[in-house]
């Protein structure tokens, strides 16, 4: 069997037996990809250690960061490791294939009252009524003001708010849903959205989004690609580079942490796994802290 014919059946055994999700399944499938690509689709058979070192040592050469090499590695070692449970191989040649160190890469942030700036500006934009102005600044508001993923916000639905408790229902990584709280800025913008903004936006699509909270121009439920385009629009400016869709999600963490809270309480909030990669923002918070000593303390 060709290696391309495997990598299609491990991505079909992800969808159909390990429900992975659609985004989680089309990432292992390109990284393999790459792997046929640079190894010009041998039989499944011939691919070994060397052929491996070599599809890492390309990708190194053209530039590819620590972290894809390291995610690369990691479908690799998943996917052969699948490939001898099942049969389909002997021996495991990816066993010994070392995963890059990762790089540690600081979130961008924005400072705290730029940002509040930056949201009262859009307030106000939206006061005068545009269904998208009003969409675009509740949305904002949200993935600020509850630090949830974009994935989150894109898959809420109207029933998963609370707007007496103020609290949003999410459905994380691994299907985990947790409750998120909100403040009073974001509350008012959702319940502009909801009253002026959202009716104009459904009326243009075809119902499919009946659901939905935030929806797109057309009418439907919002995506990924929207939300990004929105992030980058109006939180790029702040921080002076291309910015992440996570980057209201960064500063939020950031900012609690900043304001006093705890590392279990951001944790819980942001819906992390682990606490080492809520640690992160610790870094972030250290090096902002340095950074005001060098400049105001006299023997800094």
């Amino acid at each position: 069997m060709r290696l391309s014919e495997t990598v299609e059946d491990y991505a079909r055994h992800l969808a159909d037996v390990r429900r992975l999700s659609p985004a989680t399944v089309r990432a292992y499938r390109a990284d393999l990809a790459d792997l046929v690509a640079t190894a010009s689709d041998p039989p499944l058979a011939e691919i070994d250690l060397e052929v491996l070192r070599e599809w890492l040592w390309i990708a190194t050469r053209r530039g590819d960061a620590r972290s894809t090499l390291a995610r690369r590695t990691a479908a690799a070692r998943g996917f052969f490791a699948w490939a001898v449970e099942t049969g389909r191989l002997a021996a495991d040649p990816a066993l010994r294939l070392v995963s890059p160190k990762r790089g540690r890469t600081l979130p961008h942030v924005a400072q705290a009252p730029a940002l509040a700036g930056m949201l009262d500006d859009l307030a106000a934009r939206a006061a005068d009524g545009d269904p998208l102005a009003l969409r675009d600044h509740a949305l904002l508001e949200l993935l600020y003001g509850a630090g949830i993923r974009v994935s989150e916000a894109c898959g809420l639905d109207l029933d998963d708010l609370d707007r007496d408790r103020a609290t949003a229902r999410v459905t994380g990584k691994g299907s985990k849903e947790r409750v998120v709280p909100f403040g009073g800025p974001a509350a008012a913008a959702i319940d502009a959205y909801l009253s002026r903004g959202r009716p104009a936006l459904t009326a243009r699509g075809d119902g499919g989004a009946a659901r939905a909270l935030f929806v797109g121009a057309r009418g439907r439920r919002i995506g990924p690609r929207t939300v990004y385009d929105v992030v980058a629009r109006h939180l790029g400016p702040l921080v002076g580079t291309t910015v992440g869709a996570h980057a209201l999600r960064h500063s939020a963490a950031t900012h609690l942490l900043d304001g006093g809270a705890d590392l279990r309480t951001v944790q819980e909030l942001l819906g992390h796994a682990s606490l080492g990669t809520t640690q992160i923002y610790t870094h972030v918070s250290a090096e902002r802290l340095a950074a005001t000593y060098r400049l105001a303390h006299p023997r800094a």
